[in-house]
C-alpha cells in the first residue's frame, strides 16, 4: 500500500467488484484500453483473486486508487519487464479535474524507480485524450512519436 496526500494507492480487493465491474465493462472507456469486451462478474471476481501475484511473475499489476476508504479509479503497470512497464490510469468520471490522477501517477513513478528499480516508463494516448496528454506530459513524460492516431510517450529514470 502507497500513502499520499489524499490518496492510497492499494491492491484489488473483493470489496471492489462492482467498481472494478462498472470500470471495466463501461464501453465508452474501451477505447483507452487494450481489452474490448464486457466481463462477467465470475471473471472479475477470479482476477481480483489472482491479482496480488508478484509483478515478475503475471508481468502486471493494479493499484486501486483509494480516496478515503471508496475506490476512484485505477493505475497499471503492464507489459512488465526488468527494465521497463508500460502505464495506465482511469478515474472514474465523477472524480476527475481533482488532482487525483496526478498524485497517483508521480507515487507510481516514485514505486516503480524505487521499489522496482526500472528504468523507464512507458504510455500510449489516444491523440485527442488531451486531459491524459496533460496528465503525464506535466509528471514528465517526453513525447516519442505519433502512430495510428496514438501518442507515445516514456519516462526515463534518470
Amino acid at each position: 500500500m502507497l500513502k499520499g496526500r489524499n490518496i492510497t494507492l492499494r491492491p484489488l480487493q473483493n470489496s471492489d467488484l462492482d467498481f472494478l465491474f462498472t470500470i471495466e465493462n463501461n464501453k465508452e472507456l474501451w477505447r483507452y484500453g487494450s481489452e474490448k469486451k464486457q466481463f462477467t462478474k465470475s471473471e472479475l471476481s477470479s482476477y481480483i483473486v489472482t491479482a496480488e501475484t508478484d509483478i515478475t511473475i503475471s508481468q502486471q499489476y493494479r493499484f486501486v486508487i483509494d480516496l478515503n476508504y471508496q475506490p476512484i479509479g485505477f493505475i497499471d503497470l503492464f507489459d512488465y519487464n526488468v527494465e521497463s512497464s508500460g502505464v495506465g490510469v482511469i478515474i472514474d468520471k465523477n472524480y476527475r479535474k481533482n488532482g487525483y490522477a496526478t498524485e497517483a501517477l508521480r507515487m507510481l513513478i516514485e514505486y516503480a524507480f524505487g521499489n522496482l528499480k526500472l528504468k523507464q516508463l512507458n504510455c500510449k494516448i489516444a491523440a485527442d485524450n488531451i486531459a491524459s496528454i496533460r496528465l503525464f506530459t506535466s509528471c514528465y513524460f517526453d513525447f516519442i512519436k505519433l502512430e495510428n492516431k496514438l501518442n507515445y510517450y516514456s519516462l526515463k529514470n534518470v
